[in-house]
């Protein structure tokens, strides 16, 4: 899935889950957005959600939470690649390979090495080779304003036995 696809549908979830919420709270607020919104009161209203007999979570909590978790999906994006990929093929079967990390990520910071390899062996499968040599490699970081994004360079070179 795209990463745009799947904001929109997390979006929708959550506000799927949101209007589930206040009907199942049975909340008597205005039942369109006619005039002004809200009419009288708050937007979220002041209710509690009873889970058991001795644990009530206020609903406000409830969507406070909700929406930092959504925020920090968005921004970590955990469903996306952790590593883009851009390759370029030159004569004598060489292959350019350039990795960049996603800048807010969640683990992954040593692989880079690991899915150079994963790639190289995709495309030495993918032309019916062999095997590849690995005639340079390197990596790093790559700094700008919004922060570093770790990166990573090489060129291979398929190879028949």
């Amino acid at each position: 899935m795209k990463p745009f696809f799947q904001r929109n549908v997390l979006l929708a979830a959550a506000l799927t889950c949101g209007l589930t919420a206040c009907s199942a709270l049975n909340y008597p607020g205005p039942t369109s957005l006619d005039g002004n919104f809200p009419a009288q009161g708050p937007i979220i209203p002041d209710a509690t959600l009873n889970l058991t007999k001795s644990i009530q979570i206020p609903l406000e909590k409830v969507v406070a939470w909700g929406l930092y978790a959504g925020a920090a999906w968005l921004i970590l994006d955990p469903l996306a690649p952790n590593w883009e990929i851009e390759q370029a093929s030159f004569p004598d079967r060489y292959y350019h390979l350039s990795l960049k990390m996603k800048r807010v990520y969640s683990g992954g910071m040593g692989e880079a090495r690991v899915v150079f390899q994963q790639r190289a062996k995709e495309l030495m499968r993918e032309n019916g080779f062999d095997t590849f040599t690995v005639v340079e490699y390197s990596e790093g970081l790559e700094s700008s304003v919004i922060g570093s994004q770790r990166v990573a360079n090489g060129v291979i070179q398929l190879t028949r036995k």
